[in-house]
C-alpha cells in the first residue's frame, strides 16, 4: 500500500515537473516573438511573430485544461485576424521611405508610459503567489460551458446572436456596389 502511494506522488511529481516546464517555455516563446513583433523592421516578419505569440498563449490554454478556449483562440486569432492583417499590409505596400519619422519626444514619452505601466503590472501581481488553486478536473471542458451557456445564459447568448446577425447584414448591405440603373 506505501509503495502505490510512492508511486502515485512521482508521477504527479513528474507531472506537475512537466507541466511547469512547459509553462515556462511557452511562457519564454511568447515573452520573445511578442518583443520581435515590436522590434522586427518587417511587417510580414511582425505577423509571422504575432502567430507565434497567438500559439504560445494558445499553449497556456491546454495547460489550463481549457481546450475550447485554445480552439476559438487558435481559429480566431492566429487564423481570421492574422489574415486580416496580411491583407491590411500588403493593401498599405508598406515601404521605408512612406513611414513618418517619430520625434525623439514622442519616443520618450512612450517609453515613460511603457516603464508606468509597467510599474502598474508589477504591483498589481505583487501578492499573487498566495492565490488558491482550484483543483477541479471539468473546468473549461466544451460540455461543461454548453451546460451553463444554454441553461443560464441562454438570453444573453440568444441576443448576442441576434446582434451578430444584425450585424454581418448590415456589413453586406454596406459592401453591395450600387451601380446606376441596376437593381440589386
Amino acid at each position: 500500500m506505501l509503495s502505490n502511494n510512492r508511486k502515485n506522488s512521482v508521477i504527479t511529481n513528474n507531472y506537475s515537473a512537466v507541466t511547469l516546464n512547459l509553462f515556462y517555455f511557452l511562457s519564454f516563446l511568447a515573452v520573445l516573438s511578442a518583443l520581435l513583433v515590436v522590434f522586427s523592421k518587417n511587417p510580414v516578419h511582425s505577423v509571422l511573430y504575432l502567430i507565434i505569440t497567438f500559439f504560445s498563449i494558445g499553449g497556456h490554454y491546454l495547460l489550463l485544461n481549457a481546450e475550447f478556449l485554445f480552439v476559438v483562440h487558435i481559429i480566431v486569432y492566429a487564423g481570421a485576424i492574422m489574415v486580416l492583417f496580411l491583407y491590411v499590409i500588403m493593401l498599405l505596400n508598406l515601404n521605408k521611405e512612406t513611414e513618418p519619422h517619430k520625434s525623439n519626444l514622442l519616443k520618450v514619452a512612450a517609453t515613460i508610459c511603457g516603464g508606468l505601466f509597467l510599474i502598474i503590472l508589477v504591483g498589481s501581481l505583487k501578492g499573487a503567489e498566495s492565490m488558491i488553486q482550484v483543483q477541479n478536473s471539468n473546468i473549461g471542458y466544451v460540455k461543461n460551458l454548453g451546460m451553463v451557456l444554454f441553461n443560464e445564459f441562454m438570453l444573453p447568448f440568444e441576443i448576442s446572436s441576434v446582434l451578430l446577425l444584425a450585424a454581418m447584414v448590415g456589413a453586406v448591405m454596406l459592401g453591395k456596389s450600387e451601380k446606376p440603373g441596376v437593381n440589386n
